[in-house]
């Protein structure tokens, strides 16, 4: 059986293996831990087994097919959404270096101790996901998620060390990161413009980025670029149209479109939004 509840997410916990198929998780990143005895899976095409204290992380569950474990089998798993997620991270972030390779590979190895305590997180999370009548339930979901995300950068980390990617297409990811940790998303948010700057045409950069990560270009902008926004809009000595024309936005409705499209309000509502109740 899934327990299953719905804030501005849906958050799954299940014990049950071959709910991972569950058709509800489109969209979303999946966390399997192996208990006890064994269970392979097939994944972009390739075949993986799992053993106990593997720890099985996809942002892309619909890729999992032809599942099998024996019935004494048993596994535990949690899924919440790729966006509400990624929303919890600062801009940089150990995830986009680990979701290249867990795209290839999406399994950790634990030992017993990192495995109980992946088991902990999930289980914390799992035993407050009935507490939404809480005033500050959404703080709470993501401070517990937030602390599974960093554990699992640690055990992913110290299994696999610093992913070095050296063909052309993990250098054409590295060199996208790189471009927008400079903060050049500030003023451009068009993938023409990185597919420019990286000598690829986009239909390339595309395709490259989201077969190495899994994501697509946009998603990783808009991961730069939501922050630095956040960023102007939390100082009040700048006016709106001040930020619009610092972010080079052509018009204010077409400033206004993209913060509702990105922090669900408009400029004007989410500074109202700081001000003290």
């Amino acid at each position: 059986m899934i327990t299953k509840i719905i804030m501005k997410t849906n958050f799954y916990y299940s014990e049950d293996f071959y709910g991972i198929n569950n058709k509800n998780l489109n969209g979303d990143c999946i966390h399997i831990i192996c208990l006890e005895g064994e269970g392979s899976f097939v994944f972009n095409e390739k075949c993986f087994h799992l053993s106990k204290n593997n720890l099985v992380v996809t942002s892309a569950p619909c890729k999992i097919k032809n599942i099998a474990a024996p019935a004494n089998a048993k596994f535990e798993w949690f899924a919440a959404s790729n966006k509400f997620l990624q929303g919890l991270l600062p801009v940089n972030n150990y995830s986009i270096g680990g979701s290249i390779s867990l795209n290839i590979n999406p399994i950790i190895p634990l030992s017993d101790n990192d495995g109980q305590r992946f088991l902990d997180d999930i289980r914390r999370i799992r035993n407050r996901m009935n507490d939404k009548d809480l005033r500050f339930y959404p703080e709470i979901m993501g401070s517990l998620c937030l602390t599974m995300i960093y554990d699992i950068f640690e055990f992913h980390a110290k299994y696999y060390g610093a992913m070095q990617h050296t063909e052309r297409a993990g250098y054409i990811v590295s060199q996208l990161i790189t471009l927008l940790q400079t903060g050049v998303c500030r003023t451009e948010r068009e993938m023409s413009y990185y597919a420019k700057r990286l000598n690829v045409s986009p239909k390339y950069l595309s395709s490259t980025v989201r077969r190495m990560t899994g994501h697509s270009v946009m998603s990783y902008i808009d991961r730069y670029s939501i922050p630095i926004l956040k960023d102007y809009l939390n100082d009040n000595r700048l006016s709106i149209t001040q930020i619009c024309e610092i972010m080079n936005f052509n018009t204010l409705s077409y400033f206004s479109r993209y913060c509702k499209k990105h922090l669900g309000i408009s400029p004007q509502e989410y500074r109202k939004s700081l001000q003290p109740q």
